[in-house]
């Protein structure tokens, strides 16, 4: 395998502007996470029958709880699932291709080691995709808001998604008042 930057004793701090930056990107992939969690929910709940039985409802919660413990990934395949099977609902394409952007810098942002570059304004994330992948670019601050502001656009687009369906995402349990 090739070697993605010094050797692994080596640790960097990063300046506190940028790793403020970079740790609002981490928590607005939480957010959106949780807003495709919350979608599907809202999905899946429009489409239940009004006669379930206690079993079936048991059932039907027991999947929602499970989407907890999913990656990214799959939650984006649920995601485009679940639009697909509600009918009348738009650009379920678009945002499947722009979650799957966002998802990538997910990964990179979550999981990258930070190099110091020749531009003190610049880092380099140290990163190796699960296909072998090497990123190549140096990032600022600039091209963190940037991945913050299309993070939060997406998380608007899927909350909309949401909206469409009449409910307004309340995970069973959520206090509604």
């Amino acid at each position: 395998m090739a070697r993605i930057g010094a050797a692994p004793e080596t640790h960097y701090t990063l300046p506190a502007d940028f790793a403020g930056v970079l740790g609002q990107c981490v928590a607005n992939f939480g957010w959106l996470e949780e807003i495709i969690k919350r979608t599907i929910y809202a999905l899946d709940k429009a489409r239940l029958a009004d006669d379930l039985t206690q079993r079936e409802l048991h059932g039907w919660l027991s999947r929602m709880g499970n989407l907890a413990d999913d990656s990214m990934g799959t939650l984006i395949e649920q995601l485009d699932a679940a639009m697909r099977r509600h009918p009348g609902l738009r650009d379920r394409d678009r945002i499947t291709d722009l979650l799957n952007e966002i998802r990538q810098y997910r990964n990179l942002l979550c999981h990258a080691s930070w190099r110091p570059t020749a531009d003190p304004d610049r880092w380099h994330p140290a990163f190796v995709s699960n296909k072998g992948e090497i990123f190549d670019k140096d990032m600022a601050i600039g091209d963190l808001d940037q991945i913050r502001d299309k993070t939060v656009k997406i998380g608007a687009l899927v909350m909309r998604v949401m909206r469409a369906t009449g409910e307004q995402g309340y995970w069973a349990g959520d206090d509604e008042t």
